[in-house]
């Protein structure tokens, strides 16, 4: 956030930019999810529910090792890179950010090189099926992670279209044209087809992403000499690792332990109804993308009643849309599973518990931001490994006797617990109140509504 839009912040128009901002992102959003929904049926129709399940499957698997190449530094770089523009310690912050892309990409790259080695090593005891297409999706491991952290890179300095335009639309666009192109000229698509398009069209986004991210923060910070402070960067960086390994094994561990306990079939039939569900939270999504660099700015400079208040109307801007979509594809989750082909549509019942977790996720608004961007990443930390630990037994204790439907319980139950945890900790160490209640009037009288 920028000193003048700071300044606006404490005089009370801080919700004026935050909206203005939120209008940006929810279009980027919007038009995001709409091409990689659009894209998704048309992979699923044209490869089938099995190749398909296949593809879904190992880009599950390469979304959850992106997680240690990132070295839990995404989240790291968009709070430093908050506090480091409020103070203009601009050394600092050059050193940040050329630290960041070194080791990101240096980790990703040994990541890969390893994970070669063991598929070569099983490959060379048993006839491994899956070798080819997973020699090649290794390669997106680097890819997701530096999309990653290049977000957050654009989001420490405000720039939401340059954060997510070319992740949510330019690259959807990039992969729904080349599968257009190479099916309507083989007349057919492999999931190890569908991959190295998926690689091609990623890198270019990246590239892209990396010109114009040197081109800003080059005009900002200037002519300085870098600073650089790995441990104490990575002291914060380590515990939101743990954290940011729960977010992305709450949302592919399912899909993951289908694949294995059942069959890549049913891991595409299960993908369908995580991907429909996910609408439910891109209100979510899109205001926390918008708001962390406030609430960062906010608790460096202790504006406690400030921030209480950014919070609470935040929380009221997602929940409210949030049961709207929510009943909309609890209502019409057939039709919209049809999409995908008449073999998805036993996933209905997976859609339908998967919504009540994504609601009380937005009951509880931006909770994880919150604890992250207020400097109790330790606890969220965690709370985030008892969590990950609980949804990896729940899903192998119900996947086995209710296939599917029992994947989306464990994680529903999961989400919640999660959430609900995390809330009391941000009211009991933060005195803030995330949730919808406190957003309502309810308790707002209480001791915790005082600075």
């Amino acid at each position: 956030m920028s000193l003048t839009s700071l300044s606006e912040t404490e005089s009370g128009v801080g919700l004026d930019i935050l909206a203005r901002n939120t209008r940006t992102i929810l279009f980027i959003q919007v038009a995001g999810l709409t091409l990689t929904y659009i894209a998704q049926i048309f992979l699923a129709r044209w490869m089938g529910k099995v190749e398909y399940g296949v593809y879904e499957f190992i880009t599950s698997w390469s979304l959850v090792l992106a997680i240690p190449a990132g070295l839990g530094l995404p989240r790291a770089v968009l709070r430093f890179i908050s506090e480091y523009r409020v103070r203009q310690e601009w050394g600092e912050l050059q050193g940040l950010l050329l630290s960041s892309w070194q080791f990101t990409l240096g980790v990703g790259l040994l990541l890969c090189l390893g994970a070669t080695q063991v598929i070569s090593f099983l490959n060379l005891h048993s006839n491994f099926a899956y070798r080819p297409i997973l020699l090649v999706a290794v390669w997106l491991v680097p890819l997701q992670a530096l999309i990653q952290l290049q977000e957050d890179m654009a989001r420490g300095v405000e720039d939401i279209p340059l954060a997510y335009a070319p992740s949510k639309v330019l690259w959807p666009i990039l992969m729904l044209g080349s599968v257009f192109f190479v099916f309507h000229q083989t007349h057919s698509l492999t999931s190890l087809l569908a991959t190295k398009m998926a690689i091609l069209t990623l890198t270019a986004a990246i590239a892209f992403q990396i010109v114009c991210l040197w081109i800003k923060f080059d005009r900002e910070i200037g002519k300085v000499r870098s600073v650089y402070k790995p441990i104490q960067w990575m002291s914060v960086a380590i515990p939101l690792l743990l954290d940011r390994t729960f977010e992305v094994f709450l949302t592919q561990i399912d899909i993951l332990m289908v694949g294995s306990l059942l069959s890549s079939g049913d891991a595409g039939i299960y993908s369908t109804a995580a991907k429909t569900a996910v609408w439910t939270s891109f209100i979510l999504q899109s205001l926390n993308f918008v708001a962390a660099p406030t609430y960062a700015v906010l608790h460096t400079k202790n504006n406690h009643r400030e921030l209480q208040k950014v919070v609470s109307s935040v929380t009221l801007w997602i929940f409210v849309p949030s049961i709207v979509i929510a009943t909309s594809l609890a209502i019409f989750a057939k039709p919209l599973l049809s999409l995908f082909g008449s073999g998805f549509l036993e996933a209905h019942w997976s859609l339908k518990v998967l919504l009540i977790g994504y609601l009380v996720d937005n009951m509880c608004g931006s909770v994880s931001n919150l604890i992250v961007m207020t400097g109790h990443q330790n606890k969220s930390a965690l709370v985030s490994t008892f969590c990950a630990i609980l949804n990896f037994a729940l899903n192998l204790l119900l996947i086995p006797h209710f296939g599917i439907v029992g994947a989306a319980i464990a994680t529903t139950s999961t989400m919640i617990i999660w959430n609900i945890w995390l809330s009391i900790l941000l009211i009991k160490h933060v005195n803030i109140n995330p949730t919808i209640f406190y957003s309502l009037g309810i308790g707002q009288d209480s001791e915790l509504h005082a600075d």
